[in-house]
C-alpha cells in the first residue's frame, strides 16, 4: 500500500468508495434513510474532481485499488476521511492520518479538526482527538448525530 496525492483519474473510485463505505459500514450506526441522505444514489452528487483538487487530498492505493482517501483543508479541517468497505481494520486509516498530520505540520497548523460520525469516533479518539461537542446535522433533510472533534498539534521546534 502507498499513500499518494489525489489524481483526477481517482474520481470514479473515490466516489464509489465514499458511497459504498457509508452505505455498508456506517449503516451499523445510522438508519437506512440517514445513510441514503448522506450518500445519495447519485454518487456524483458532489463535484469530486473540483473538491478533491482544491484540498490536500491523499489516497491509499494497493495494486491500483484505492483503499482509502482523506482531505485536509488549509485551516486544519479534515473534510472527508474514508476507508474502503472491504479494507477496514488494516491500518489504512492510520497511514492516511499520518500523512494528513505530516501535511498539517508542514503547513504549521496548530490543530486539526473534523465532524466525525458515530462510526469513526473510536478511530479519531485513538488518533488523540478530543470531542468538543455532539451535534445534530441534517444533510438533504435527514437528521443524524455526529461529533466535532479536534487535535492540537505539537508546536514547531
Amino acid at each position: 500500500m502507498k499513500i499518494r496525492k489525489f489524481k483526477i483519474s481517482d474520481v470514479d473510485q473515490i466516489a464509489q468508495l465514499f458511497h459504498d463505505t457509508i452505505r455498508q459500514v456506517n449503516i451499523k450506526d445510522y438508519s437506512e434513510q440517514q445513510v441514503k441522505a448522506w450518500a445519495p444514489d447519485d454518487i456524483f452528487f458532489r463535484d469530486w474532481d473540483k473538491v478533491c483538487s482544491q484540498k490536500y487530498t491523499f489516497v491509499a492505493e494497493d495494486d491500483g485499488i484505492i483503499t482509502g482517501f482523506a482531505e485536509l483543508e488549509t485551516d486544519g479541517h479534515i473534510d472527508c476521511f474514508y476507508c474502503h468497505k472491504d479494507f477496514q481494520q488494516q491500518g489504512i486509516g492510520k497511514s492516511l492520518f499520518r500523512r494528513l498530520e505530516e501535511k498539517a505540520e508542514e503547513l504549521q497548523l496548530a490543530r486539526m479538526y473534523a465532524e466525525v460520525s458515530i462510526t469513526a469516533k473510536p478511530f479519531f479518539l485513538k488518533m488523540r482527538f478530543s470531542v468538543l461537542k455532539q451535534q445534530e446535522i441534517a444533510p438533504r433533510g435527514e437528521k443524524f448525530t455526529n461529533y466535532i472533534m479536534e487535535k492540537y498539534l505539537k508546536p514547531a521546534g
